[in-house]
């Protein structure tokens, strides 16, 4: 019993660590490209190296950092044709689980995830950035769920989180942002009606024009750490 008890904690320490990580990936504090320093990074989170390196296991499967020989981990970083390819893949994706969910959802599930919108939108208006992008990022989670296809949702997550630090910075514009909430109502009420094909359509667009900003952001050279490099 001991022993369970042991593997318990450590397993919930590197889950948290890999929390801390992720969100730091994502929110730009250490910056695509960057070196995860492991000493430093031991020292700001207060924790030993084992489960530091659990953690950043766990994100190079994700996606969200790639495990070099010889380098240890760097933050992961997207050339304009990486974005381009992902983006085209992950559009196609998401419009497949919009139309499936509006198919398949329970009315369970979709209180459930109108709740989640109304949460998002509370953020919006206190502009909360992080905790907008956070109940963002679950609707997306709960639309690919109610889908229920375990081969698209595989597929979905891997590629995503690849993305997920430049889809943070597609709201930092305010009238971007606005219209990517105009459009999660769409989302909502393509859902409410069972719309499989308004619901493939929203998607579609709303993937597309995160591309569009991702692009425009990149090409002026505006893609950077919201914060300090931690690495």
């Amino acid at each position: 019993m001991p022993a369970d008890i042991v593997d318990l904690s450590r397993l919930a320490l590197h889950d948290q660590v890999a929390a801390r990580l992720r969100t730091m990936l994502i929110e730009g504090r250490i910056a695509p490209g960057a070196k995860l320093n492991e000493r430093e990074l031991c020292e700001q989170l207060h924790v030993s190296r084992t489960p530091l390196r659990e953690a950043i296991k766990l994100l190079g499967a994700e996606g969200l950092v790639d495990l070099l020989p010889n380098r240890g981990a760097v933050a992961v970083k997207l050339t304009e044709a990486d974005i381009l390819d992902t983006f085209e893949v992950l559009a196609s994706l998401e419009g497949l689980s919009g139309e499936l969910a509006a198919q398949r959802i329970t009315d369970e599930e979709l209180a459930e995830l109108r709740a989640t919108h109304y949460e998002m939108l509370a953020c919006y208006v206190r502009r909360d950035l992080s905790g907008y992008y956070r109940l963002n990022a679950k609707i997306h989670t709960a639309i690919n769920d109610a889908a229920r296809n375990p081969v698209l949702t595989t597929t979905y997550r891997s590629i995503n989180a690849r993305v997920q630090s430049l889809r943070f910075r597609t709201n930092q514009d305010g009238a971007k942002w606005e219209r990517a909430v105009g459009e999660h109502e769409q989302m909502l009420a393509a859902l409410t009606t069972r719309d499989a094909a308004a619901m493939r359509a929203v998607l579609v667009l709303h993937l597309q024009r995160k591309r569009d900003t991702v692009l425009e952001l990149l090409r002026a050279g505006e893609i950077a750490p919201i914060a300090a490099s931690q690495a």
